[in-house]
């Protein structure tokens, strides 16, 4: 597909070049999970990606592939190339990452079950961050971490409506508005995973010990909720969850529930605001949702919980319905989408 393009862009009388991601991608050796070597990519992009980019020659290239150090083709995994796209433009200093994808930016919800769900102008790297971690489709969680070290804004884009100007991703929004939710994001397919034992109490090291074994098992944790005898936790997939809970229940009892769903609910204001939890809890309630684990405290700008993935409609509803039913000063932070961009 890069040499299609750039034989058009040539066909178009647009000076453009070939480059391939290999030869500047450097990466680790772990296949489907490679992991860029900074260092090594600034040196090369400067070097292949540089002189024809100051000629005035638009330079293709690939993502989501890369090399080892000794020339072995890696990947880099899910959400690789809008990845690709910001480790490229971070080693560069560009002026904008520009992420191009089939939807008008990102949403206060999710447009497939809210069909009024609002194109958000303008949000925060923080915020950006947690929506890609909690959920949000659009945007990978490791897309914008190169823009944020470099503070070099992002911006979401329609490739089936170029002309919407799509959302912008910066450190600061500097909007005027007094929104306190940006938006909401879920994750299904979830397992939350109990831990109770009576020798947690006022026992040091247990925790530790739990943690360790995720650890072991390269085993990322999403949500954590902990007592004095007990810890919830979840994780986005079930591979080792066997594992690691046939450990456990050598010194604990567990309990594995599958089938959840973690919500998200972001906003940079939420810091600033009393009383965004009760309108969260109540409007669930109303909605007859219960609420399986929360979690807040982690971020400031961020309240998490969990939901059987059955509730996921009524949950996104009733919550968008709560924070974005009031006619917000849509031109300075928010946009209704048109239908054609849905």
């Amino acid at each position: 597909s890069s040499r299609l393009l750039v034989h058009y862009l040539q066909e178009q009388k647009i000076p453009s070049s070939i480059v391939d991601a290999r030869a500047v991608m450097t990466t680790s050796n772990e296949f489907t999970e490679a992991v860029p070597l900074f260092d090594i990519i600034e040196q090369k992009a400067k070097q292949l990606l540089l002189p024809p980019l100051e000629k005035g020659s638009v330079v293709v290239t690939q993502g989501f592939v890369g090399s080892t150090k000794e020339g072995i083709t890696t990947t880099i995994g899910r959400g690789g190339s809008d990845y690709s796209a910001a480790i490229f433009g971070s080693v560069l200093n560009a002026e904008e990452i520009q992420i191009w994808t089939d939807v008008d930016g990102i949403l206060t919800a999710d447009p497939s079950i809210v069909s009024e769900a609002r194109r958000i102008k303008v949000m925060t790297f923080n915020e950006a961050a947690e929506l890609a971690y909690f959920g949000a489709k659009v945007l990978h969680p490791a897309t914008i971490l190169p823009a944020i070290q470099k503070n070099i804004p992002v911006r979401v884009l329609n490739s089936r409506r170029p002309e919407g100007e799509g959302t912008l991703i910066a450190e600061q929004s500097h909007s005027k508005s007094d929104c306190v939710v940006k938006s909401i994001a879920y994750k299904e397919g979830i397992t939350v995973i109990g831990i109770q034992s009576t020798r947690m109490l006022m026992a040091h090291g247990f925790l530790a010990r739990v943690f360790d074994l995720f650890e072991r098992h390269k085993k990322s944790i999403d949500v954590v909720a902990t007592s004095e005898v007990g810890i919830s936790l979840t994780v986005d997939n079930k591979s080792h969850v066997e594992e690691i809970v046939e450990e456990l229940s050598k010194f604990a009892e567990v309990v594995v529930e599958s089938q959840r769903a973690v919500f998200c609910v972001v906003g940079e204001r939420m810091k600033l605001t009393k009383g965004v939890a009760a309108r969260v809890f109540h409007a669930l309630a109303q909605a007859d949702v219960n609420i399986e684990l929360i979690s807040q405290g982690g971020s400031e700008i961020n309240l998490s919980f969990v939901v059987d993935e059955t509730d996921i409609d009524r949950t996104v509803r009733s919550l968008h319905q709560e924070f974005f039913s009031d006619d917000l000063d849509s031109g300075d932070l928010f946009e209704v989408i048109p239908a054609n961009a849905l």
